[in-house]
Parts: structure tokens; sequence; C-alpha cells
């Protein structure tokens, strides 16, 4: 064989060997040969630092979702709490209206008993041509003087009702930028997170990153597997509500739509988002957040779950999905990635909850 053709021999063994080694799973990306040939790229990460990179990007991105669940507590606080200062200043331009006509009314008695009582009574009654005229007025009197003590103690009720009318408003904006700043705080902690996760990504070759997916399925499918191992799936055999439908039909339609935290359709949604999205749809009212959804909606064995109820994720609750039946999920996994469907095991189960209290269909 020729040098030409021991050359390009020799070419192809190393392109073959390259490819060989970026193909195979769990196998570290380091070139056997001696020395590489100044052509060749920069050397690819092994894969045990691959799924170190995996778990921390996992981590980092958990960070974000607990942040989120803060930022969006804060902020239903936020709306209720506004909602609030509003009510209470209609209250107090209501008082005030209410006392500026209690103040005229009694300027207005004060100014009639004034003019009535420069006389003693024997002197009102010596001066009356018809005695009973004068009995009659003196009842008219003394039912003045009473309807002056009520509407004095109305003017009275009314400041008060004010001054806490006021105290309560400046309560509430108090809370208010409280929490304010607390939403401000958790914003902060999310951009951190993800501006670090996002650095993180981004130092990876285009073959790293294709190779951290793959890490990230198999992490997925592995957990789903094992759950299905289980024989979970065999007693799961719940049917949904009508209300249980008319969510899972909301949810698997927002199916390609980006995830962005806080936000809750229609364009965007975060994991909480999207479920409490899907059951006002349904006509039921649920909490922001899966935090707040895990505490205060009603728990449901796993074995027991029905389409549209709520698969809740992680020791600390911050994550949360949609059961649609077949051991699957439709939910908004983080950022960077769609509303999708997964494996209800796919990630570790906390609990599962139920919204509605409707019976199932067949």
């Amino acid at each position: 064989m020729g040098t030409g053709k021991r050359g390009l021999m020799a070419t192809a063994v190393a392109v073959v060997c390259a490819v060989t080694v970026l193909a195979a799973p769990g196998t570290a990306f380091a070139n056997p040969a001696p020395s590489p040939t100044p052509s060749a790229g920069p050397a690819l990460a092994p894969a045990k630092d691959l799924e170190a990179v995996r778990k921390k990007l996992d981590e980092l991105y958990r960070a974000a979702a607990r942040a989120t669940d803060e930022y969006n507590a804060a902020d239903e606080k936020a709306d209720k709490q506004s909602t609030q200062v509003v009510e209470l200043a209609k209250k107090i331009v209501k008082g005030q209206e209410k006392l500026r006509k209690l103040k005229d009314r009694a300027g207005a008695a004060a100014a009639a008993q004034y003019r009535g009582g420069g006389l003693p009574p024997e002197a009102h009654l010596v001066l009356s041509d018809d005695p009973q005229d004068f009995l009659d007025g003196a009842g008219r009197v003394r039912e003045g003087h009473h309807a002056t003590k009520g509407l004095l103690g109305e003017l009275s009720r009314t400041q008060e009702d004010l001054e806490q009318y006021a105290k309560d408003a400046s309560a509430q904006l108090k809370k208010l930028e409280a929490g304010r700043k607390a939403k401000a705080a958790a914003q902060k902690k999310i951009e951190k997170q993800i501006a670090q996760a996002e650095k993180l990504e981004s130092a990876l070759q285009k073959e790293e990153q294709e190779r951290l997916a793959e890490l990230e399925t198999e992490a997925a499918n592995k957990a789903q597997t094992a759950w299905l191992d289980s024989g979970i799936l065999n007693e799961i055999n719940g049917k949904a509500s009508e209300q249980g439908k008319k969510a899972v039909k909301y949810a698997t339609a927002q199916i390609g739509k980006p995830y962005q935290w806080g936000a809750e359709g229609p364009r965007t949604y975060d994991c909480s988002g999207l479920t409490s999205q899907a059951w006002i749809s349904a006509g039921r009212g649920i909490p922001r957040t899966s935090q707040e959804q895990w505490k205060q909606l009603r728990h449901i064995d796993v074995q027991d779950m029905r389409p549209g109820d709520l698969i809740i994720y992680f020791g600390d609750a911050s994550h949360v999905a949609m059961y649609i039946g077949d051991g699957a999920i439709v939910h908004a996994p983080r950022p960077g990635r769609t509303v999708t469907i997964a494996g209800a095991g796919s990630m570790p189960i906390l609990g599962v909850v139920r919204p509605d209290a409707g019976t199932g269909s067949n």
C-alpha cells in the first residue's frame, strides 16, 4: 500500500474511533491517540463530569423553582393587599362624606336649639295662647334633644370608624411594601439561579449539550421505569370527573408553549401557573403556588389518583404537574423548556392532591 493510501486509511481509522467514542454512552470522551492532530477541537468532558453538570443544573433549576414559588406567593399577597387598600380608601372617602353631612346636621340642630332655648319653660307657658300647643311643643323639644343626642353619637362613631380605617390602611400599606420587597428578593434569587444555570450550559460544546440532554432523558426514564416496575399503575384506575376532564383538556392544549417563571398564560407558564389556570378554566379556583396547592388541597393516595389530579414533586413541594392518565403527566418543566408530557414517576413524588370533589365518570 502506497504512502498516500496509508495516510487515508489512518485518517479514516481516526475518524471511526472518534465517532465510536462520542456515540458510546458512559464512555470517557478522551482521545486514545498519544498526540491529537492540530486541527482537533477542544477535548470533550468525560461522562462523569457531564453527569455532575446535570446534577448541578437540576439543583440550580430547583432552587429557581423554590424562588419562583416565593415570588408567586408574594405577588398573590400583594394583589390582595392592594385590593384591601383600595377598599379601605373607598370606605375613608365615604366616611368623610358621611362625617361632613353629620356635622352639617349637628350644626343646624345646635342653631335651632339656640334659637328656641332663650326663655325658660315657665315663660313659654305664660306667653303661649294655647297650653296644649306648649305641651306639644315641649314634647317635640324632648324628641329633638334625643335626636340631637343620637346625631352626636353617630358623629362620634363615624369619626372612630374613620380613625380605624386609616389605621387599617396604614397597616396594609406596610404589608404591601414588605410584600413588594419579598417579591423583589425572590426575583433576584430566580434570576441568579437561572443565570448560573445558563452560564454552565453555555460553557459546554454542542456535542456535550446533546449528551447532557441524553443524560437528562436517561435519568427521567430510569425513574419512570422504576416507578412503573413497582406495579403502581395496575392499582391506578380512577376516572376523571367532568371538571377534571376540562382541566386536562386545557392543560394539554398548552403543550409546546414556553416555560416562564411567574407566568400564568396564555402564551407562557410556570408549573403552578399551568395547573392553576387549567382548573380555573374548569370552574374551580385553586391556590396559585405548588406549595399552597399541597397545603390547601385535599390529599389523595397515589393509587387513587385520577386524571386532573395534581402530583406534587420533591420534598419542598417545589414542582407540580397534572396527571392525565396511563402513568403520564403534563407539566411546565423549567426555564428553557416547553409544556410537555412526561412520566408521572420521572421525578420524586411528594404526594397527590385533588382540586375538585366531583365523582369520577365511566
